[in-house]
């Protein structure tokens, strides 16, 4: 038998499979990395505008509690010191995120912990809900009833496109409520983003990888899988398997991407708006994750939407139902002998880029037997 001109076909060419694909080229190995895209990076892809690095699928900001993941990163690009802080607009009122004593005051004029504390036992004290059955229930149990109203209810509506008390409460099982003015949204010891773009971090994992774009896995699969003894599939696990159970649900995302003719429009990177009536949930200012001083600036506005055919899923929505059916997708792909299934798609879970990082370098090194 003809021996194949690769040794790893990898399907996708975002974090997940950048990663493999570094690691594998370490290890002697030769790959060939396809995405459908034009243009590798999956969601953290930057896309340059104004002079302004444009997170084309939505923000992302890098954090993580592990020095080894930190450390991997910054041997790609030198990164900055961006604190996530964003900002709750509520109906035109403003409030810090996460929950702190700065939201607090805003919300009830407290000035102590004691008394913020006291407020949210007040609130939740009548309510009698011992066991949460929904997520509305879990989250007046946390915080009451203004927090909830005004900063939780309506924007996870949006987002989730159903009602609060049809959603299960492990969605929200802890929120982060602080009794100091530290509006830090992550507790992790390293974050930042790094300087010029993500895309600085996939060029430096991609180094060396032959890349093909604008390819299909699936309207080329027997061509492409005789490339190469072993395929790394970062993409739909119901799709690999032809939907043979059903189709597992995402939310996804529309984006309304605009120049702004002027320096500042409102600043901070990332403002919510946690109101029913506002058909968005968010807006992010991209320059501030770069601290940009460019004439103009760019803001996108997130819209909540239905996955479904041509739109690109983001959300896993890892309700019982759901899961079952991944269940049933995963005892397939466990039988699979030369396919390697990673990152969120191929694992329905939803996936912080750091996780992201550590499941590939976890898979690549039982893969490759590296220590």
């Amino acid at each position: 038998m003809d021996k194949k001109k690769y040794d790893y076909l990898i399907v996708g060419a975002g974090l997940f499979a950048s990663t493999f694909a570094h690691e594998a080229l370490k290890a002697g190995k030769k790959c060939l990395v396809i995405d459908k895209r034009d243009h590798a990076g999956g969601n953290i892809y930057c896309k340059n505008i104004e002079g302004i690095n444009v997170h084309w699928y939505g923000a992302h900001i890098f954090h993580t509690n592990d020095k080894a993941l930190w450390d991997y990163v910054n041997q790609f690009v030198e990164f900055n010191r961006y604190t996530n802080s964003p900002i709750a607009n509520y109906k035109g009122e403003l409030f810090n995120l996460p929950f702190n004593m700065n939201t607090f005051y805003r919300l009830w004029g407290t000035k102590t912990p004691e008394e913020a504390k006291k407020k949210i036992a007040e609130q939740i004290a009548p309510l009698n809900i011992a066991a949460p059955k929904n997520l509305e229930e879990q989250a007046l149990k946390l915080v009451g009833t203004d927090i909830y109203e005004k900063l939780i209810k309506h924007y996870t509506e949006k987002q989730w496109g159903r009602k609060a008390t049809e959603l299960p409460a492990f969605i929200i099982k802890r929120l982060p409520v602080r009794f100091n003015y530290d509006n830090n949204y992550f507790n992790d010891k390293y974050q930042g983003i790094p300087i010029g773009g993500y895309n600085k971090i996939i060029n430096g994992l991609l180094e060396g990888v032959d890349i093909r774009l604008n390819t299909d896995f699936f309207k080329d699969k027997a061509e492409l899988e005789n490339l190469a003894d072993k395929i790394v599939f970062t993409g739909k696990i119901d799709e690999y398997f032809d939907y043979q159970f059903g189709e597992l649900e995402y939310r996804s995302l529309r984006f309304e991407t605009e120049v702004i003719d002027a320096e500042n429009y409102q600043g901070n990177a990332v403002m919510n708006y946690t109101d029913a009536e506002t058909s968005f949930t968010r807006i992010i200012e991209h320059k501030h994750f770069e601290f940009g001083m460019q004439p103009k600036t760019v803001i996108t506005k997130e819209y909540p939407l239905i996955e479904s055919k041509g739109v690109e899923p983001y959300y896993p929505v890892n309700d019982e139902h759901n899961m079952a059916l991944f269940k049933k997708y995963q005892e397939l792909a466990d039988q699979q002998i030369n396919v390697i299934f990673g990152g969120r798609l191929a694992e329905y879970k939803y996936y912080d880029m750091h996780q992201v990082l550590a499941s590939a370098l976890h898979k690549s090194k039982l893969e490759l037997n590296v220590q």
